[in-house]
């Protein structure tokens, strides 16, 4: 795994803090990244999905409900194991 160096600023008494309480800030920065990078990931993909479904007009319920009776009528389907 390679790693990039990152400088940031922060209160010198949030650093002295930290260090008094045996924070890992860097474990503490890129847990934090991670999440955040997570949650834009999220809203991406929901901004994308809206879009398409409203491309299709359908809503999210309208989505939900057509999958749940498409998987529905496959399990009910003759010869289906």
């Amino acid at each position: 795994m390679s790693t990039a160096v990152l400088s940031v600023r922060i209160r010198k008494e949030l650093s002295e803090e930290a260090e008094r309480m045996g924070i890992d800030i860097k474990s503490v920065v890129e847990r934090a990244l991670d999440e955040e990078i997570r949650r834009i990931k999220r809203e991406r993909f929901k901004k994308l999905l809206e879009e398409a479904l409203k491309s299709m007009n359908l809503t999210a319920e309208n989505w939900v409900n057509t999958v749940k009776e498409s998987r529905l009528k496959r399990l009910k389907t003759p010869g289906r194991p």
